[in-house]
């Protein structure tokens, strides 16, 4: 019996880290409480200038440890300019056309883009090409996009389970479902061959937690509950999910430290700013869905076939013979809009970002944005994971996009700058706005929103 007792009080390594993390956190938390009002304010500038000067300098010239992502260079385009979009700056014309001379090298002769020229095709880099063209913006970047050809390549990657494959013989799952329908729909390519049963292979990842794992019977993650969420929304199917348990899920992942994790029991890293902050930004259009969801509890609400839930018909004025269009029976709406008339795919992502947010905040807001200030930022330029760690592009880019949503959280619609009290530190800290689906900077969206309906 002593043995048992003795065993029960051993800490885990999972506990042992996790307590290592907080007290790192915390002492950082403790010395600023102690600063007078100036230096805090110091600590709580973003240091605007010098993340610039990384992200510039990270995309003319890398060291050579870099070479361990040679197959993730269209990710790291648009790690850095997404990043330098949303601090308000662009590159110079010059690094512009080496930055879409270089992506138009990776792009495949069939059709989607590769991690490097003459690199297989595969979904990630294609959605990370389009997104980081995207950021660029202008003719000359969005008309470097063979559409045509992204399409052939999304339509091989199509699965008759209605799920993606990444690349030839790549791996299936709710990733390659996302970056599938966010490039498609992004790129005015979305139809219904595309969309076929994607609902079905995301409903069965979402997990009794009621997060969205990878795959069928694996475990609930921040990034994949994203992907799986923000696909559904771009399909008209989400309302389909059980968005109740979705919301109690992604709420318990706010940390004592003030920033998200990506999975129960693991470490706050400051990527989850975006992963599980998005799903908040979603989750505020959702309202009237939820609710009637958790009026039909138990009740008479069937599944019978993909079924509508983002109200996005046809704009007033608007051709529809040439746009896609989905059937369906809807048994929910949004904003108190008719969502049962059959809808424009493509333009899903244009009018839920007009959907004004029908929640208040669901995070807590200042916890997150003192995370990123005090424990993810380098003075030098760059943020990264957590205090011990060190800067890299991918943290700084999704700690970046955390930031922007969290400070136009309390903005009741996409016209309305953020009141001073919503932006921690300096009003000068106000970052761009990005789009919650696609986590492009809002005004490059609606440059190709326009470009590629026109075209």
């Amino acid at each position: 019996m002593a043995t048992s007792t003795s065993a029960s009080t051993t800490p885990t390594v999972t506990q042992r880290e996790q307590w290592r993390v907080e007290s790192q956190v915390f002492q950082i938390y403790d010395l600023f409480a102690s600063l007078p009002r100036n230096a805090k304010s110091a600590m709580l500038e973003l240091h605007r200038d010098n993340h610039l000067e990384y992200l510039a300098k990270g995309l003319k010239r890398l060291d050579p440890s870099f070479s361990v992502l040679d197959a993730n260079r269209p990710w790291l385009c648009y790690w850095i300019l997404h990043s330098i979009a949303l601090l308000g700056d662009h590159v110079e014309p010059e690094l512009e056309d080496n930055v879409i001379e270089f992506l138009s090298r990776c792009q495949d002769p069939n059709g989607g883009y590769g991690g490097g020229p003459g690199q297989l095709p595969h979904l990630a880099t294609t959605y990370a090409a389009v997104n980081a063209l995207i950021s660029i913006g202008g003719d000359r970047s969005l008309s470097s996009i063979n559409r045509a050809k992204v399409y052939m390549f999304l339509r091989r990657m199509k699965q008759p389970s209605g799920a993606f494959r990444m690349h030839d013989a790549g791996e299936i799952d709710v990733r390659a479902c996302y970056t599938a329908i966010s490039v498609a729909s992004v790129l005015n390519i979305l139809d219904d061959e595309l969309v076929q049963n994607v609902g079905d292979y995301i409903l069965s990842c979402q997990t009794y937690e009621g997060g969205i794992a990878g795959e069928p019977g694996t475990e609930a993650h921040g990034g994949y509950t994203f992907c799986g969420f923000a696909t559904m929304i771009l399909i008209n199917e989400v309302n389909r999910l059980d968005l109740a348990s979705l919301l109690d899920w992604v709420a318990f992942r706010q940390g004592r430290e003030g920033g998200f994790q990506g999975r129960t029991n693991k470490l706050v890293d400051s990527c989850y700013s975006f992963w599980q902050g998005g799903v908040f930004a979603l989750l505020q259009r959702l309202n009237s869905i939820l609710d009637e969801q958790l009026a039909h509890f138990g009740g008479d609400c069937v599944d019978d076939g993909p079924q509508t839930g983002v109200a996005s018909d046809t704009s007033e004025g608007e051709e529809s013979s040439d746009v896609s269009q989905v059937e369906g029976t809807c048994h929910f709406k949004l904003g108190g809009m008719n969502a049962s008339c059959p809808v424009n795919l493509n333009s899903i992502g244009y009018n839920f970002v007009k959907q004004p947010a029908e929640m208040e905040i669901l995070f807590h807001s200042w916890a997150l944005q003192q995370y990123i200030l005090l424990c993810a930022q380098e003075m030098g330029g760059g943020l990264k994971d957590k205090p011990e760690k060190r800067r890299d592009f991918y943290h700084t880019c999704y700690s970046l996009s955390g930031f922007s949503l969290s400070q136009y959280s309390w903005s009741q619609d996409e016209d309305s700058p953020p009141l001073p009290n919503a932006v921690m530190g300096p009003y000068a800290n106000l970052l761009e706005r990005t789009h919650p689906l696609f986590n492009v900077v809002l005004e490059q969206y609606y440059e190709a929103h326009e470009f590629f309906a026109k075209s």
